[in-house]
């Protein structure tokens, strides 16, 4: 096995870390890796700070090249080459080389397919103008750099992750841009209520944010003209097109190996496809997910790395090789000065889905609420409620998202539950968390609302025979009202004595800006006698990301 021919086609994330890996475990081993593309090992992910200015330095981005990847590893490196065709009986692969367009077939023992995905571009009407631009290379990059120089306008299409990521590093230039996206939020990965902070952020920046509208085609007379579906248009000198991904298999397809309906490549868990002596691994294949067992795609380099190396690991010593785990898509995305992330299911997945969960939604600070520069945290933690074990989580703020959705996807591929949560044992000073983490938080909001300590909601109703009871200080109130609803304000301090300014007939909702007072607020009530619900998150959540907020009193 040791003097195996290895040919790798696709030289990013998953064909690049195969290669270094197997190398590492094989001195003896031919490999060979072959990339369509002019660069080799790439890091992609870096791409847009690069237009921006934030990484000065273009070299920095080249990860390697074909002469320090023969020098350290031992590779023989095919850029500007293409496969064609694979001959499975024969073991053998055709390429062609695109820059002198000549052809060969060669030899593999083993085979790993590696060609990533490609950004949609739909057929619309215009789509022909030099300056509809879409990123996936350095290329890419570079002509996208160029043309920023010179625009003033550009339109971003897309509010996905590297929409808004393209968004804020072109606003950063000083660029006019206007932000496009179909459905009624930024970021569609998530739920609504965690991208509130990212859109008024966005028009804090300066951004045009264009909500619930999708492109509908360009027209060129003179200049760039942007049509959307609602008949608005648009003016651009740059437009860039974040529509998604999809799977570069034409070659797979060809070769007649197995494909899930979405169109990516099926693989086992050590990412062999339907022929065994090929694997496939990145972007281009469809994995298990690890919440629901069922296949899915994560587009995502972290994810392509570690299936890179599991294909090396299990063609040199395959008794030694576990399985890949399943996918959780973990993802952040900064957006000038905050972010947002996610890891395992959200709730509109669930609920499409048709499974069943429960929610909470709880803020925090990301340290110490006392220690200078705490910033608020908003997490929305989904969990299945006849085991407790954690489906999904979703952070929002402007410190420490990281950390917790990193703590967050550990917990989901560890399988803990919410007692779990609010029992982890976490790092803790003033200046880098809390005693109670909003990690910690979490789970105790999800135990009390299991218990049925809390019966929290996620909106206001409609129903004007429900008493909405706003327990913050009365200044707050007024300077912040809840939008659209007459409230009731009675200061938590207060509400004992008062309790029976409310009618005890009707249904409450109570009310605060974080949602901690008015969990306060609602056992005080249920205890006596009140149908009581709260609302989770605070009004803070789901009206106005940017209110004030006085920590409340313990």
């Amino acid at each position: 096995m040791s003097a195996i021919k290895l040919v790798i086609i696709g030289g990013v994330a998953a064909g690049a870390s195969c290669a270094a890996r197997a190398r590492r475990l094989s001195e003896s081993a031919h490999i060979t890796l072959i990339e369509r593309g002019p660069d080799v090992s790439f890091a992609n992910c870096g791409l847009p700070y690069f237009i921006g200015g934030e990484i000065k330095q273009r070299d920095a981005l080249a990860v390697q090249t074909p002469a320090l990847l023969k020098a350290t590893l031992n590779l023989e490196v095919r850029t500007s080459t293409e496969a064609v065709a694979i001959d499975r009986s024969g073991k053998r692969v055709q390429l062609s080389n695109l820059t002198t367009g000549h052809t060969e077939w060669i030899d593999y023992d083993k085979l790993v397919l590696a060609p990533g995905a490609l950004p949609v571009r739909p057929a619309l009407p215009g789509m022909d103008d030099p300056r509809i631009f879409t990123l996936r290379s350095l290329s890419d990059m570079d002509r996208i750099k160029a043309a920023a120089a010179t625009a003033a306008r550009v339109v971003v299409i897309g509010a996905g992750f590297i929409g808004l990521e393209m968004t804020e590093q072109l606003a950063r230039l000083g660029k006019q841009v206007s932000l496009v996206e179909l459905t009624k939020q930024v970021l569609p990965q998530l739920d609504a209520v965690l991208t509130g902070l990212l859109e008024d952020e966005l028009r804090r920046q300066g951004v045009a944010l264009i909500l619930g509208d999708g492109i509908d085609g360009f027209s060129h007379a003179g200049g760039l003209t942007c049509r959307l579906k609602s008949g608005r248009t648009l003016e651009a000198d740059l437009v860039v097109l974040s529509m998604g991904v999809r799977p570069d298999t034409a070659l797979a397809r060809d070769a007649d190996l197995a494909l899930h309906p979405s169109g990516h490549i099926r693989v086992n868990g050590f990412m062999q496809t339907s022929n065994p002596d090929i694997y496939a691994a990145g972007d281009a294949v469809a994995v298990e997910d690890f919440v629901s067992h069922e296949a899915c795609a994560v587009p995502l380099g972290g994810p392509a790395n570690r299936q890179g190396r599991l294909v090396a690991d299990h063609i040199f010593r395959p008794t030694q090789t576990r399985p890949y785990p399943g996918a959780l898509g973990t993802a952040i995305v900064r957006v000038f000065g905050v972010a947002a992330g996610i890891t395992g299911w959200s709730e509109k997945r669930l609920q499409a889905a048709g499974r069943v969960y429960r929610s909470v939604l709880v803020n925090a600070h990301h340290h110490a609420s006392y220690y200078p520069e705490a910033k608020l945290l908003l997490l929305k933690l989904l969990w299945a409620p006849d085991t407790g074990r954690i489906l999904g989580a979703q952070v929002s703020g402007a410190a420490g998202v990281d950390k917790r959705l990193d703590v967050l996807a550990t917990a989901l591929a560890g399988e803990l539950t919410i007692e779990d949560l609010a029992q982890l044992e976490l790092a803790y000073a003033p200046p880098f968390g809390a005693a109670k983490d909003i990690v910690n938080l979490a789970g105790f909001a999800a135990c009390n609302t299991r218990d049925g300590l809390v019966s929290p909601v996620e909106a206001l109703p409609d129903d004007p025979h429900v008493q909405i009871l706003d327990v913050r200080p009365p200044a707050l109130v007024k300077s912040h009202p809840v939008p659209r609803r007459e409230v009731i304000n009675i200061p938590l301090g207060a509400l004992r004595e008062r309790c029976h300014e409310l009618d005890r007939q009707r249904p409450v909702v109570t009310v605060c800006a974080l949602g901690k007072t008015s969990y306060f607020a609602a056992r005080i009530l249920a205890q006596n006698g009140f149908q009581v619900r709260s609302l989770t998150g605070g009004i803070r959540a789901h009206y106005d990301p940017h209110t004030p907020i006085k920590p409340p009193t313990p």
